[in-house]
């Protein structure tokens, strides 16, 4: 085993434990929480790695840097998601390779994305990201619709050919009446994915919590967590 390998397979055995213990604390099935690695920053040859151990999930936030490594690592059997603040022409290039947008935030990018996936002739599954930092009918600092926005634009995904809508997405805000109460947030995203799913049943995906607040996340039911660092390490940003 290579000196990365083995430093990536030590890390992940420390997610699985903090994951499984989290679990057991709130009562939970192990197998009700999805663990994504996101693989921002990060080389090709760690995405095979964390293939070669298991992972089946991977995460990316921006497109420059997703597009050439799905490429790289399109003999594998990933689940890509794309994670980051979207921009409408980016969106040919991410709908080639993500299976899931967990970002999706306001009417145009549904329509550009639902217009690529018909073209496309494939299903891309969509998050509707939760700004918990903004106002009702606003945004987020860091992308997001507020929670007055959610009901019109999960709609909006529904009905979008080639669109399947998933479910939900947030990070904990870094401001407003959230801020560093990280369990509280994702109990409201919980509470807001009990409303959505009344009108949409199978959009029953929470994504929530990260490196740093992955236990508040299953704490408060979340479906899949998202881990980076915890995994990967610190690494300089590119760019």
């Amino acid at each position: 085993m290579t000196d990365r390998k083995a430093q990536l397979a030590g890390n992940l055995a420390k997610v699985e434990e903090r994951i499984a213990a989290a679990c057991v604390a709130a009562g939970r099935k192990r197998e009700e929480v999805t663990l994504i690695v996101v693989t921002k920053t990060y080389p090709a040859d760690d995405v095979r790695i964390l293939s070669e151990l298991g992972v089946r999930h991977v995460a990316e936030n921006r497109d420059q840097d997703a597009a050439p490594k799905a490429a790289a690592c399109a003999d594998l059997s990933l689940s890509w998601h794309f994670v980051g603040q979207l921009q409408t022409n980016k969106v040919r290039s991410v709908v080639g390779y993500a299976d899931v947008v967990q970002s999706v935030d306001r009417a145009r990018l549904v329509t550009a994305l639902s217009k690529e996936a018909v073209r496309r002739e494939r299903e891309l599954g969509c998050l509707i990201q939760v700004a918990l930092d903004a106002e009702e009918t606003g945004r987020g600092e860091r992308g997001g619709v507020g929670t007055g926005g959610i009901e019109e634009l999960a709609g909006l995904v529904a009905e979008a050919p080639g669109l399947r809508l998933d479910g939900l997405m947030t990070v904990a805000p870094l401001t407003g009446p959230y801020a560093g109460r990280e369990l509280a947030a994702f109990e409201r995203l919980m509470d807001l994915s009990t409303d959505l799913r009344s009108a949409h049943p199978a959009a029953n995906m929470v994504s929530a919590g990260m490196s740093a607040d992955l236990e508040q996340a299953v704490a408060a039911g979340a479906t899949h967590v998202r881990v980076g660092t915890a995994v990967l390490g610190v690494r300089p940003r590119l760019g």
